[in-house]
């Protein structure tokens, strides 16, 4: 049995279940179409700061966040286009923006489908026309995220998207099953050898898998008795880790460009006018193994 329910954490909340697995996922439409929560088997996937999530001022620290048009950072947070200078936050617009549902659908799948439309305040950031339609769905304990990016504007759109999933983690040295020979070290800028593992622990800045073919990335917390499995487009050509210390989560981010494309124009994806991109990317987890 699937259900679709409605309620208050301060703001609306949705929330897809599915009893077989007793899993559910936890939508909050205002604070930028984030999923705040994902449990199998009753255990929470996902951390969150819920300080972070109830102050509307403040980056939440948890959940899935949504990163459009651009993942991380620009240099001193500008790009120039058509030789007029912008400047954008961290992440881009989706974050900080209201989404609003447009179907939901408990039938064989627990699913709700979201919208997010340009706006004026949109376009000071990024100056087009876009409409970005996403559809969560939860089945057999799987999370999937379809997503369409339209371009509604006269130009073509460049865009490098992606995701910023935090996953409860006590131990941040984690072993990445994935194709990457290399990932580059944002903390000296050095590209280095994957050797099967990766340790967070000490890092301040991320580091990012650079080189991987295969459309997929698995990892196991073994404290946690875990595994977790990410399936994404072919679009999504990196992966980057990050963790802060002290802190009980890893995050594993899909991203299609790495920071500062919209400056560099390295890995960018252009969406030509009236027309749009589509992708996916799922969570699978396996747990008490």
């Amino acid at each position: 049995m699937y259900k679709v329910e409605v309620f208050e954490d301060k703001f609306q909340m949705f929330r897809l279940s599915e009893v077989s697995t007793n899993s559910s996922v936890e939508i909050c439409t205002e604070r930028g179409g984030i999923i705040t929560s994902y449990k199998v088997n009753g255990e929470e996937i996902f951390y969150l700061d819920k300080e972070t999530f109830y102050d509307e001022k403040s980056n939440i620290r948890g959940g899935n966040p949504i990163l459009f048009p651009i993942c991380g950072q620009l240099e001193q947070g500008k790009y120039e286009l058509h030789g007029k200078e912008y400047k954008m936050k961290n992440h881009g617009v989706a974050r900080t923006n209201a989404w609003k549902v447009i179907d939901t659908n408990i039938n064989g799948e627990a699913s709700i489908k979201l919208s997010l439309k340009s706006t004026e305040i949109t376009k000071e950031e990024f100056p087009f026309d876009f409409e970005l339609i996403f559809t969560y769905t939860l089945k057999n304990g799987k999370l999937i995220i379809d997503q369409e990016y339209i371009n509604n504007s006269e130009e073509t759109m460049p865009i490098y998207a992606g995701f910023h999933p935090y996953f409860k983690a006590l131990e941040k040295n984690v072993s990445y099953d994935t194709d990457a020979e290399n990932y580059l070290d944002y903390n000296d800028m050095k590209i280095k050898n994957y050797t099967g593992s990766i340790d967070l622990s000490n890092m301040v800045e991320s580091a990012a898998f650079i080189d991987s073919k295969r459309n997929n990335i698995s990892f196991k917390l073994n404290d946690l008795k875990r595994n977790i499995t990410l399936n994404y487009g072919e679009e999504f050509k990196y992966i980057v880790l990050w963790s802060v210390k002290d802190k009980e989560f890893i995050c594993v981010e899909p991203w299609m460009a790495r920071n500062g494309a919209l400056n560099s124009k390295e890995g960018l994806q252009y969406i030509n006018p009236g027309e749009k991109l589509k992708t996916f990317l799922s969570f699978e987890v396996q747990t008490n193994i």
